[in-house]
C-alpha cells in the first residue's frame, strides 16, 4: 500500500472517530443553509459577480459579498428587491488585500474564498440583522451559544442592547471596540457605519485572548462573521450625517464557518478542502500528511482560484491581472514539482475541483477544458525554466555566506530571464530561512525601465509622444476589459490635451485623450478601428469617438459633453453596443473570409492587410489575378454556410510556437509577445468539439468577435480590385448592411423588371434579348452611315490628290462616328487600289480621324505619320495606329482642308 493510500485510510478513521463528516456540515450544505435561511426571511439570492469587478475600478478583484452592491449602497443603482443573500467567489492575491505569501502556511490564509452575506437596501436594520444571525447561528448551524461572544462600536449602544435583549449576552461578551476595526467605510467619503462582530471560543486550551486584549492575535477567539451597520455618509471635512435608509451589509467566510460546523481547527481541514488535498495528494503519489504537507494545501487554494479566474476572463499575461494569475499559477507549480512532479499536474486536478464546486458555481463546468488547457500549457512552459530557474538559485546561494540575502540583481535575473516573480523567490528562500536583497531588486528593475525607454526615444517615434511613455511608467498600462464587457468602471490617470499636454481637468467642450486603468473599450489594432461610447464622472460625460494605444496606455479619444472631468475620478465606461457589435461581425468575418479564399485559390493566400469597421470590412491578400465569379461566388457560399453553422467562438492563450504547432496562422500586422490569443471558429464536421483537425479557421488575433458565428448574420462580398502588386482587395458587408444591400439589389431587379414589363425571373433573358438586339440594330446603323458616306454623303464632293505621284483620298464626312472610319478606311483603299485615304469626320463639332495607307505604299508612307500630320493641323495631339491604318482625335473639324494640305505636304516630301 502505498504512502498516499495508508495517510488517507488513516484520515478517514480520524474523521469518522470525530463524526465530523456527516452530510449536514459538508461545505456545500453551510453555504445551501445558509441562502435558504434569508431566503425564507425574505432575502433574493443573487448569483456570485464575476471575480473581475465591474463597478469599482479601486479593486484588482472582487474581495466581498458587497461590492456587486456598491452602486445599490450609495443610490447610483436600484433593484427590483430590497433584500439579497449571495455566495460571493472572492480573491485577495494583490494590492492592499494579498494574502499570498501566508497560503499554506497558516489554518486561514486563502487567494480564494467564499464570503457568505446578507444585504439590506435601506429596509430592515440592526433591530433585525442581529437577530437573522443569532438564531442562524445558534438554531440552524447548532452552534452552542455559550461560545459566542461578539464586538460593538464602542458608542454603539443600540447594537449592545439588542445583542442583550436577543442573544441574552452579558456585558463581559459584548466587547466595545474604539478603533476602526469596528467602524466601516467605504471610503474617505460616503457611506460608513459601525459594525459588530461575532467570535468563537474554541477553549482555554488553545492560546490566545478575546478581542481588544493584547493577545488577541491568538487561535483562541475566530471571528466568524461581521455585520456592517450603513447608518452615516462621511463629507470631505469629516463631518457625517444619517443616511435617509440606513442598510445592512454583512460577509461571513464560509472556509471559517465550515471549519468551525466540522470541529475543525484549521480552514484546510473542511471536506472541500480537503478533497482538494487529497486529489493533489493522489496526482503526486505523496501522502498529504506527510512532510509535503504545506505544498498539498498551496496547490488545494491556488487551483481555486487560478481556475475561478480563468473562468471568468482572467488569462495569464505579464501585467495587471493576469500577471498577478501567473504568479498564483506558478507559485502552485513550484510546490508541485517540489513535491516530485516531472510531468504538469495542475490541470489534472480540476475534474476534482469541479465535483466539489461545479454545482454552486456552473461556470466552473462551462470553462473546464479551457482552465484545463490554460493550466497544462502554462506548467509545460513553467517548468521548461523551472530547473534553470532553481539551479541558478541554488549555485547563487552556495556562494554566498549562510546568513547573507540573495542579491537584488540575481533576483531581477530570475525574474526577467525565467519569470519568476519576486514573491516566488521569496518563498522558495523562505523555505530555506533566507530573504532577499529587495532593494537591489528595484534598482535593477529601474535600470531596465530605463534602458527600454532609452530604446523606445530612439525607435522614430515623435518625440511628444514621450508623455506616454511616462504615463506608462508612472502608472502602469490600461487593462482591457472588454473581451466579455461592455460596461465597467475605471479610474482616470491622466487626462491627455491633443498636442500632448498633460491636464488636471478638462471642462465643457474640451476636447481629450483620457487614460484610465482599465476600460472596456478596444484600442486600434490589427485592422480593428477603436470603440466609440460613452465615459461618465460624478462631474461630467465625454463622448468618446476613438479609442487608441500607446505604448500600453489606451488614450479615450473624445469631447467633454457636460460638466468637466478630472484626474483621479472614478468613471463608468460604457461602449457603444451596436457598433461593437458591428465591428465584431465584420472581424470574424474576416476570419472567415481569409479561409475561404484559400480554399477557393489555394494556399498561397495569406493575409496583406485588413480593416474591420463597424460599416463593412476590407481584407488584402497575397494573389496575383482577379476573382472569377465562380470564385467569389465559392467564397461567399462557405462564409455563409459557416455562419448558418452558429457554432462557438472561442479563444484560447498559449506561445506563438504553440499556437503555430495548433495550425493557428499569424495575421499581417499583429505584434506577438510572450503569449497570444488564438481564436478558433467553424467546424468542418459541424460539431461543437474545440479545437481540432476539423478546425475550420485558427489564428492569432487580439481583437474582439462574436460569441457564436450566426451572430454575424449574413454575409455579402461587395468587389475584387488589384490593391497593389500581387495582392488582391475584397470588399464585404455583414448583418444588416449586408442585407439591406441585398433588399437595394432586389428594389432594383424589380424596377428593372417592371420597366421592361416582365418578371424578375425572366429579368435576365429579357435584357440579354435587347442587348442583341441593340447590337444589331447598332449594327445596322453603322452599316448605313457606311453605305451613305460611301454613296457621296459628304459635305464636298470627293476629290483624289496627287501627292507627288501618290493617290490621297481626302475627304471630310458628315452623319458617320469614329467607330465608323476604320471600316471606311478599308473600303476607301479597296475602292482607291493605290494609294492613301485620310477621312475626319465632324461629330459633335470635335474631329474624329482616321488615316489608312494601302499595303503597297506602307515601306513608304505610313498611315501613323500622315495621322498626326493632319491632327496637328487640327489643332489635336497624338494618336496612333499600325503603318496602314491610324485613328486619332482633334478638337474641332473646322480646319479640315488644311489638315488635308498638311497631309498632303508630309506624303510629298517622303
Amino acid at each position: 500500500m502505498t504512502l498516499y493510500a495508508m495517510a488517507v485510510q488513516r484520515y478517514a478513521r480520524h474523521a469518522k472517530d470525530k463524526d465530523h463528516w456527516d452530510a449536514m456540515t459538508s461545505l456545500a450544505d453551510i453555504r445551501s443553509t445558509f441562502l435558504n435561511f434569508y431566503a425564507r426571511n425574505g432575502h433574493t439570492i443573487v448569483p456570485s459577480s464575476p471575480l473581475v469587478p465591474r463597478n469599482d475600478p479601486t479593486l484588482m478583484f472582487t474581495n466581498s459579498g458587497m461590492v456587486q452592491f456598491k452602486n445599490t449602497f450609495t443610490g447610483v443603482e436600484t433593484r427590483d428587491y430590497v433584500r439579497a443573500t449571495s455566495a460571493q467567489k472572492c480573491v485577495r492575491a494583490g494590492g492592499k488585500h494579498n494574502d499570498l505569501d501566508n497560503v499554506g502556511y497558516t489554518a486561514r490564509h486563502h487567494t480564494f474564498f467564499e464570503m457568505l452575506g446578507n444585504f439590506s437596501f435601506g429596509d430592515y436594520f440592526k433591530e433585525s440583522a442581529i437577530p437573522f444571525a443569532w438564531e442562524l447561528l445558534t438554531k440552524d448551524f447548532g452552534i452552542n451559544k455559550d461560545r459566542l461572544l461578539v464586538t460593538v462600536y464602542h458608542t454603539d449602544d443600540e447594537a449592545a442592547n439588542i445583542w442583550k435583549k436577543v442573544a441574552g449576552l452579558s456585558d463581559d461578551r459584548i466587547i466595545r471596540i474604539p478603533t476602526n476595526d469596528n467602524f466601516w467605510m467605504m471610503g474617505p467619503t460616503g457611506p460608513c457605519g459601525p459594525c459588530t462582530e461575532i467570535f468563537y471560543d474554541h477553549g482555554d486550551h488553545i492560546a490566545g485572548g478575546p478581542p481588544g486584549s493584547p493577545d488577541e492575535d491568538g487561535d483562541r477567539f475566530i471571528e466568524i462573521w461581521n455585520l456592517v451597520f450603513m447608518q452615516f455618509e462621511q463629507f470631505e471635512d469629516g463631518s457625517r450625517t444619517g443616511l435617509p435608509k440606513p442598510s445592512i451589509d454583512t460577509g461571513m467566510g464560509l472556509e471559517r464557518i465550515g471549519a468551525l460546523l466540522q470541529g475543525k481547527h484549521d480552514n484546510y481541514d473542511t471536506d472541500l478542502m480537503r478533497a482538494l488535498i487529497e486529489a493533489s495528494a493522489h496526482a503526486t503519489s505523496n501522502d498529504p500528511d506527510g512532510p509535503g504537507k504545506v505544498h498539498h494545501r498551496v496547490i488545494a487554494d491556488h487551483l481555486r482560484s487560478t481556475s475561478f479566474l480563468i473562468a471568468d476572463g482572467v488569462m495569464p499575461s505579464n501585467e495587471g491581472r493576469g500577471y498577478v494569475l501567473r504568479r498564483i499559477m506558478r507559485r502552485a507549480m513550484r510546490h508541485a514539482h517540489m513535491l516530485g512532479a516531472k510531468d504538469p499536474v495542475m490541470y489534472r486536478l480540476v475534474p476534482a475541483l469541479v465535483r466539489e464546486m461545479g454545482a454552486a458555481y456552473p461556470e466552473l463546468n462551462r470553462a473546464q477544458a479551457l482552465i484545463e488547457e490554460t493550466l497544462r500549457a502554462e506548467e509545460t512552459r513553467f517548468k521548461q525554466t523551472l530547473d534553470r530557474g532553481l539551479r541558478l538559485l541554488d549555485d547563487e546561494l552556495g556562494q554566498l555566506p549562510g546568513d547573507a540575502a540573495l542579491p537584488g540583481a540575481t533576483a531581477f535575473k530570475l525574474y526577467d530571464t525565467y519569470g519568476f516573480p519576486l514573491d516566488l523567490t521569496q518563498d522558495a528562500l523562505r523555505e530555506k530561512n533566507r530573504t532577499v536583497d529587495t532593494d537591489g531588486f528595484t534598482a535593477a528593475m529601474n535600470e531596465q525601465k530605463a534602458k527600454a525607454r532609452a530604446a523606445w526615444a530612439g525607435s522614430g517615434e515623435q518625440a511628444d509622444a514621450s508623455v506616454w511613455f511616462d504615463l506608462v511608467e508612472q502608472n502602469g498600462t490600461t487593462e482591457f476589459l472588454g473581451y466579455d464587457t461592455l460596461q465597467a468602471e475605471g479610474q482616470v490617470t491622466a487626462i491627455v490635451a491633443p498636442a500632448g499636454a498633460l491636464m488636471e481637468r478638462a471642462e465643457i467642450g474640451a476636447q481629450v485623450q483620457v487614460v484610465l486603468n482599465q476600460t472596456p473599450f478596444y484600442a486600434e489594432s490589427g485592422g480593428q478601428v477603436g470603440d466609440a461610447g460613452l465615459l461618465r464622472t460624478d462631474t461630467g460625460v465625454i463622448e468618446v469617438t476613438d479609442t487608441k494605444k500607446h505604448a500600453g496606455a489606451f488614450a479615450h479619444i473624445g469631447t467633454v459633453r457636460e460638466g468637466f472631468v478630472a484626474v483621479g475620478q472614478g468613471a463608468v465606461l460604457t461602449v457603444d453596443a451596436t457598433r461593437r457589435g458591428q465591428i465584431a461581425a465584420n472581424h470574424s468575418a474576416t476570419h472567415l473570409v481569409n479561409e475561404a479564399l484559400r480554399a477557393a485559390l489555394g494556399d498561397h493566400v495569406a493575409q496583406r492587410g485588413s480593416l474591420n469597421a463597424p460599416d463593412r470590412l476590407r481584407f488584402d491578400f497575397s494573389h496575383n489575378k482577379a476573382l472569377s465569379a465562380d470564385e467569389i461566388a465559392k467564397v461567399q457560399a462557405d462564409v455563409n454556410a459557416y455562419i448558418r453553422q452558429n457554432t462557438p467562438v472561442e479563444t484560447r492563450v498559449m506561445t506563438p510556437d504553440e499556437a503555430r504547432d495548433l495550425g493557428a496562422q499569424a495575421l499581417f500586422g499583429e505584434k506577438y509577445g510572450d503569449e497570444v490569443r488564438v481564436v478558433s471558429m467553424g467546424r468542418l464536421d459541424g460539431s461543437n468539439k474545440g479545437v481540432d483537425k476539423n478546425t475550420y479557421s485558427l489564428e492569432l488575433c487580439g481583437g474582439t468577435h462574436v460569441t457564436r458565428l450566426g451572430e454575424i448574420g449574413a454575409f455579402v462580398l461587395l468587389s475584387d480590385s488589384a490593391s497593389s502588386a500581387g495582392v488582391r482587395r475584397v470588399e464585404a458587408l455583414t448583418g444588416q448592411a449586408a442585407l439591406d444591400h441585398l433588399a437595394a439589389q432586389e428594389a432594383a431587379l424589380i424596377s428593372v423588371a417592371s420597366l421592361l414589363k416582365t418578371s424578375a425571373a425572366d429579368v435576365v433573358e429579357r435584357v440579354r434579348a435587347l442587348v442583341d438586339e441593340r447590337k444589331a440594330l447598332s449594327n445596322e446603323v453603322a452599316q448605313l452611315r457606311r453605305d451613305l458616306a460611301m454613296a457621296g454623303g459628304a459635305k464636298n464632293d470627293v476629290a483624289i490628290r496627287d501627292a507627288g505621284g501618290v493617290s490621297l483620298q481626302a475627304q471630310l464626312l458628315s452623319g458617320v462616328t469614329g467607330k465608323d472610319l476604320p471600316a471606311l478606311v478599308d473600303s476607301f483603299k479597296s475602292e482607291l487600289g493605290s494609294g492613301v485615304v485620310l477621312l475626319i469626320a465632324d461629330v459633335d463639332g470635335k474631329a474624329a480621324v482616321a488615316a489608312g495607307v494601302t499595303a503597297d505604299l506602307t515601306d513608304k508612307v505610313s498611315a501613323v505619320e500622315v495621322l498626326r500630320a493632319a491632327v496637328g493641323a487640327l489643332g489635336g495631339k497624338g494618336g496612333g495606329g499600325r503603318a496602314d491604318l491610324a485613328q486619332g482625335g482633334a478638337p474641332s473639324a473646322e480646319n479640315a482642308e488644311a489638315a488635308f494640305d498638311a497631309a498632303e505636304a508630309l506624303i510629298k516630301g517622303v
